[in-house]
């Protein structure tokens, strides 16, 4: 028998501090020139090439700015953690729901990377919100957050459980030197969604999810020496990392989008709004591109978060709807990509969904009608 299961509020939290592209080229003008000077290094020598791929094509444009199209990105003041993040997120999104505490369930919390490398933030998390019940961590990099909804869905939809509470977060600025050119791309932030039955035709309709062992390599974590002379873990681009990214990244996006959509009995064309875990400025173009859908059917919120591992496709659901560009009952598709870990696609229909509140550190959104016209700008 088919039990409507679906996601019944969202929340989104995000630092205080806002950091832009400014603040390197003022404090490390140096390396900004050298890597300027390598981006157009590169641009000449492919200048008279042709693109092999989706990827690399839509990458193109972005070549010669060495923020690769990043405008700002919120990274973690001294008072701040993960935990803070997780904790905003998850309370905000169980008042959207008007749910207390012992009205959970279950609580699955996918932190990239939580305070401690073990144990993980969920129990911790439980105990400051107050919860009762079960709270486990679950793994799945930058596909973290979708993973999770997937698996909350099956849970409640099995009858084991009925309100899931589903927190993830990214804090890269913990784990990427200043001086490395991933930190100029890359922010932290959370996300929380309670999942929940829902009325008739509505929820999650069906999940492709594959692994991407092919995608091993392209990040690593280790140890070294901080600016300070202190030990400390850092993640790293691995060797040929573009290479495998533009080469796999295009196939993982047809097999779990299409699987999704066969899984819900729908097509593409059915589709009303596509949302994406946007860890690159052009992603959105790229995904659009292997899909062949308009880009008035998804949003790209890169510009101001940047990469935010399993973070962005919370980020662009939740404005999406706060903005009205997806409203109750409308078909949805959200896709994530996990490097190392987990693609996957799910199709929803639309539900009331309840909203926290809008993130603190801008008044408010407003689409910007440019050439991408996905595009959303802060104001």
């Amino acid at each position: 028998m088919y039990h409507p299961v679906g996601i019944r509020s969202l929340a989104l939290s995000v630092p205080n501090t806002i950091r832009t592209n400014d603040y390197y080229r003022n404090k490390y003008p140096e390396l900004i020139a050298q890597s300027e000077q390598r981006s157009l290094a590169k641009l000449f020598s492919l200048a008279d090439s042709t693109p092999s791929n989706e990827f690399d094509l839509e990458m193109m444009p972005y070549l010669s700015d060495p923020f690769r199209g990043t405008v700002e990105r919120r990274v973690l003041a001294p008072d701040e953690s993960s935990l803070t993040l997780e904790y905003k997120a998850a309370k905000d999104a169980l008042d959207a729901a008007k749910l207390s505490p012992d009205d959970v369930d279950l609580m699955i919390v996918a932190s990239l990377v939580g305070e401690q490398i073990i144990p993980g933030n969920a129990v911790f998390l439980a105990e400051q919100l107050g919860l009762q019940c079960a709270a486990w961590n679950l793994d799945s990099m930058c596909s973290g957050a979708m993973v999770a909804l997937q698996t909350a869905n099956t849970l409640v939809r099995a009858g084991e459980y009925r309100n899931v509470l589903v927190v993830s977060s990214c804090t890269y600025s913990r784990f990427v030197d200043e001086r490395d050119t991933m930190s100029w791309v890359t922010g932290d932030g959370a996300g929380a969604f309670v999942v929940s039955p829902l009325q008739a035709n509505q929820g999650i309709l069906g999940s492709k999810t594959v692994h991407t062992a092919e995608t091993c390599g392209a990040f690593y974590t280790e140890l070294a020496e901080d600016s300070q002379g202190q030990p400390r873990l850092f993640l790293r681009s691995g060797k040929g990392a573009n290479r495998i990214i533009s080469s796999t990244f295009a196939n993982y996006v047809r097999t779990c989008c299409n699987g999704a959509a066969t899984a819900a009995n729908v097509t593409l064309d059915q589709i009303d709004f596509f949302v994406f875990n946007t860890t690159t400025a052009w992603f959105v173009n790229f995904c659009a591109r292997v899909l062949d859908i308009d880009l008035e059917r998804t949003i790209n919120l890169y510009p101001q978060y940047g990469n935010v591992g399993p973070i962005p496709v919370v980020a662009n659901l939740y404005h999406a709807a706060q903005l009205g560009k997806i409203n109750e009952n409308d078909l949805v598709l959200v896709y994530s990509l996990g490097a190392s870990a987990n693609a996957t696609a799910t199709v929803m229909r639309w539900g009331d969904v309840a909203l926290g509140p809008v993130p603190v550190h801008k008044a408010n959104f407003a689409v910007k009608r440019a050439k991408d016209k996905s595009f959303v700008g802060l104001i």
